[in-house]
């Protein structure tokens, strides 16, 4: 991370990583769930100092303040004025927008609706989609919906080992700062997550489970990337997605499940050329027959090994 900065958006504070901060191009690079923008570090050095990465703390997550009125605030639509607050602070007017997981949910929903549209110049949507399988949601929201605690620092790093397997880190290094990232101590000296335990809330009072109209109404470039052992978007959604949006390219980041940590060169480099495609040629009414197929087979060639 180059910078931090702090945007008050609606009397709470919104903490806001930034890479590469002088590059010519940015990206919006949007968290999951219970993460927070940290973990776009690896994407941002993978992309390159070409690229501005700009990565919120979604409201109570990482750095972020925490709502009084979870009810009220843990909404996508709360979500939404967050982020094209945002926008309007860096004055975007159309930027492309990277989203993991519940990122990309929001991705959709803004690119989708009559305020944002215009604003999404191009999407990726990293492990989610129109529709989620409902026994990977019932998992997260089981887990998410009650506090965890820890004696040691070693018990919460262990922890987020075995909940987080689908991100598809080898190394220890990453494992360890994903650890000091996401760690909170408690008065008592016990360890716990970074983000607000309420959160979970989200699950009983807005999570979209069927937004096949959403995809539908997005008009802009689209690109999924698939965990290839994903809990949440089945093999079926992506070819379902593809059929209404013929262009969308996809990818599948072999060994991962959800959702891909996005930090490799074989998950990042299919994700620039999409990225860095010209708008002419990303235009729907301009893609020469057999695009689609051709743009598959050479993303096939670029997962790599494992």
């Amino acid at each position: 991370m180059d910078a931090l900065e702090l945007v008050e958006i609606k009397a709470q504070e919104i903490a806001v990583r930034i890479w590469n901060p002088r590059a010519p191009r940015t990206l919006i690079a949007w968290h999951g769930l219970a993460r927070h923008g940290g973990d776009f570090e690896g994407l941002a050095r993978e992309l390159g100092p070409g690229w501005r990465v700009i990565a919120p703390d979604t409201p109570g997550r990482g750095l972020s303040s925490w709502p009084l009125f979870p009810a009220h605030d843990y909404l996508y639509e709360r979500y939404m004025q967050v982020a094209l607050a945002l926008l309007d602070h860096y004055r975007l007017t159309s930027v492309a927008w990277l989203g993991t997981s519940m990122g990309g949910l929001l991705g959709m929903l803004l690119a989708a609706s009559e305020l944002g549209h215009r604003r999404i110049e191009r999407l990726v949507i990293n492990d989610v989609g129109p529709e989620i399988e409902q026994e990977g949601l019932a998992d997260l929201a089981s887990y998410f919906g009650v506090p965890h605690y820890f004696p040691t620092f070693g018990a919460l790093l262990n922890e987020l080992k075995a909940h987080y397997t689908g991100f598809g880190i080898d190394d220890e290094g990453t494992w360890r700062r994903l650890a000091l990232d996401s760690a909170r101590r408690m008065p008592d000296g016990t360890w716990t997550f970074h983000y607000d335990p309420r959160i979970a809330e989200q699950f009983v009072h807005d999570t979209p489970r069927d937004m096949w109209a959403e995809w539908r109404a997005i008009r802009c470039p689209l690109m999924v990337v698939r965990g290839e052992f994903s809990p949440l978007l089945s093999e079926a959604t992506v070819e379902r997605m593809g059929r209404i949006h013929p262009h969308m390219a996809a990818v599948t980041a072999k060994g991962c499940g959800h959702a891909p940590l996005l930090d490799r060169a074989e998950q990042v480099t299919p994700i620039r050329e999409f990225l860095e495609r010209s708008a002419s040629t990303s235009n729907h009414s301009s893609r020469p027959a057999g695009w689609w197929q051709r743009l598959r087979h050479r993303l096939a060639t670029n997962r790599g090994p494992r």
